[in-house]
């Protein structure tokens, strides 16, 4: 396959970083050189036990434990082993609200709402529901799960009452704790009103009424119904600190769901400590966190991005937090430049669609900011095209910033591919490479290996300490769903391809690639070609059956601001395509639209637009879509 991306120069390790690495390059790879147990054995050695772990992987997948024997609290590791007068938070909201919690502020209350959850009746393995936004409350709610053994499950604060049922009736949970709303550009989101028409709907004959605890931060005179606690007031009268329970390291942590094409979503259960590990790994490769960095990841707690880099992987590094709570691009897109300015950030997390919204801004607001503490940019989430690489490093940091891509599942607990940064190159708009202790491989359909620069199925071949153990209630869903493909190994269900210098390339879903006339072809191959066009701000691709061909592309493009619409733009959108990929790639048709359907993370979600194409309305689903008016946009546009 000649992947026109591949051809981009591989970008070294920048010379910038305040924070030196406490290797090198050549120690690097004597990481990457270790077989997987020990690597884990090793990173384990660097976090905190009451019973440190000797021994690495027992089984394999489907039935595999790591770590067995150990015993630890992921508590521990965030908050009580460091400094209590540091900063942990730095919170702000979208209304300009703002608090700081120190390390010591954070242990504590976290500890009294440990007990207080206990003196409930909360105990090991029961499960705690946490329906907040990005606040200081969720940190403390999930925290004293950890610290109890309680297994928590957050639902994302965007989601329907119907969505919200679904997760309630397959947890089962003995507690909700939410808030009464959150802001989101400039308005106040009913997140109690919404957890009340979702109960209103539930069956109570099979399970039992859950104790329900509100946080009132939007009101503090929200009216609460009989039997309902106030989450601050229930803090205030617990004097009690729950001590840490000494947790096997397998034992399950949390279940966080995830959306599929069937109306069911999926509850994965991540072991506690084995997640822990992982994504303390994770931070350090790929962010290479210190704890005298102002670190901002944007991500919403709903999402497993957030507890990977911030809620756990961040604050077991012991840096300060950025927290923010509503849109980034309120009251306008020089919010998340002014919130890097004034806090002084040196690292930030992001995801691509927030780095394109900002950069559609225009480079002259960059200028009227600050930055020049700023000196790593990570990204999660969906495919980075080199143009928005090539901005961040000129544009956020004069040519001094490291971009850092990452590629990783809610199923396997972190983002696996990336640089370590400052010690391996990357290359823009790849996913870096994978990082120690996993171990990928590409494969043909009929499982051979595929050939260097060759697109075919991603998958991993051995367990690693955060991957999801099973779906919560449905193991035989777990097995069928990721190990039947391809026995013995787990199947990521992403095309992607190895380039000849190990960089990881994920081209989306595997339904994602397109067949036309044989030539198997990525849809970000396509989407990037149609980036780079001056007159396009975003763009998704999706394939449509062909009597001739067997699939055209189809591309869904938003223009940028400005831009003359009509017969002449799509023409030159399709040129754009047959001149970068080749003319086999030209798509059938291309469709200028206001917007596109996408998640709250920024992905596109290419599942409901080619659903739009071809039978006219959206299926599976849809708790993650953001933009429900997106749907109606897009048919119309179709239809004209």
């Amino acid at each position: 396959m000649d992947f026109a991306l591949l051809k981009q120069p591989l970008v070294y390790p920048t010379d910038v970083l305040k924070d030196e690495t406490p290797y090198t390059q050549a120690q690097a790879q004597e990481w990457l050189n270790l077989p997987a147990e020990d690597y884990w054995l090793k990173i384990a050695a660097e976090l905190d036990w009451f019973q440190p772990p000797t021994r690495g992987l027992e089984g394999t997948f489907g039935d595999f434990w790591y770590f067995p024997g150990a015993t630890g609290n992921v508590s521990v590791n965030c908050l009580d082993r460091h400094p209590p007068e540091r900063t942990a938070l730095l919170y702000e909201r979208e209304d300009g609200h703002t608090e700081r919690w120190t390390y010591g502020r954070l242990t504590d209350a976290v500890a009294r709402f440990a007990a207080a959850l206990q003196d409930l009746g909360v105990e090991q393995g029961d499960r705690v529901t946490v329906y907040l936004s990005n606040a200081p409350e969720a940190f403390i709610a999930i925290h004293a799960c950890y610290r109890i053994g309680a297994i928590y499950s957050v639902v994302f604060a965007g989601f329907s009452a119907h969505a919200v049922r679904d997760r309630l009736e397959d947890a089962g949970s003995r507690v909700i704790v939410c808030t009464d709303a959150t802001l989101r550009r400039g308005r106040a989101v009913d997140l109690k009103g919404t957890l009340d028409e979702a109960l209103g709907g539930m069956d109570w004959r099979t399970q039992a009424r859950p104790q329900i605890i509100v946080a009132r931060r939007i009101d503090p005179d929200y009216p609460l119904k009989d039997g309902e606690l106030d989450f601050h007031e229930l803090l205030s009268a617990t004097e009690r600190r729950a001590e840490p329970a000494r947790l096997e390291a397998n034992d399950p942590g949390f279940i966080i769901y995830t959306s599929g094409t069937t109306s069911k979503p999926k509850g994965l259960v991540h072991s506690g400590l084995g997640f822990l590990t992982g994504a303390y790994a994770n931070v350090k490769w790929a962010l290479n966190l210190h704890e005298n960095d102002v670190y901002w990841c944007t991500a919403d707690v709903g999402w497993l991005t957030f507890p990977i880099f911030a809620l756990v992987g961040g604050l077991a590094h012991g840096a300060t937090h950025v927290v923010y709570e509503g849109s980034i691009d309120t009251p306008d897109l020089g919010r998340p430049y002014d919130i890097m300015s004034r806090y002084g950030v040196t690292k930030i997390f992001t995801a691509p669609t927030a780095l394109r919204m900002m950069r559609r801004a225009g480079d002259e607001l960059v200028r009227d900011y600050d930055l020049d503490k700023l000196e790593l940019v990570g990204l999660v989430g969906e495919p980075l095209d080199p143009e928005t690489f090539h901005w961040v490093n000129g544009n956020l940091g004069g040519g001094r910033l490291f971009v850092n891509n990452t590629y990783g599942q809610t199923e396997t607990g972190t983002a696996w591919a990336s640089s370590m940064v400052g010690l391996t190159p990357t290359r823009a708009g790849s996913c870096g490479h994978p990082l120690p202790g996993y171990h990928a491989e590409v494969l043909r359909e009929d499982g051979t290996t595929a050939a260097p620069g060759e697109l075919g199925a991603l998958t991993l071949t051995e367990p690693f300490p955060c991957l999801a153990r099973t779906v919560w209630g449905d193991h035989a869903r777990y097995e069928s769903t990721y190990l039947s493909d391809f026995p013995g190994r787990y199947a990521a269900h992403d095309a992607a391809l190895l380039d000849p210098d190990g960089q990881l390339w994920v081209t989306g879903r595997l339904d994602d690639v397109i067949n036309v006339a044989g030539h198997r072809i990525g849809t970000m191959e396509l989407e990037a070609a149609l980036i780079t066009h001056p007159a396009v701000s975003e763009a998704g691709v999706v394939g449509l059956h062909d009597d001739i061909k067997g699939t055209v592309p189809v591309a869904f493009v938003v223009p940028r601001g400005g831009v003359q619409r009509g017969p002449e733009l799509e023409d030159a959108l399709a040129e754009a395509i047959a001149q970068e990929v080749g003319a086999i790639a030209r798509p059938g048709r291309v469709i200028v639209v206001d917007t596109v359907p996408r998640t709250r993370s920024g992905k596109i979600m290419r599942r409901v637009l080619r659903d739009l194409l071809t039978s006219g309305e959206a299926t599976g689903d849809l708790s993650s879509l953001d933009n429900p008016d997106a749907i109606d946009t897009v048919l119309n546009a179709i239809r004209g």
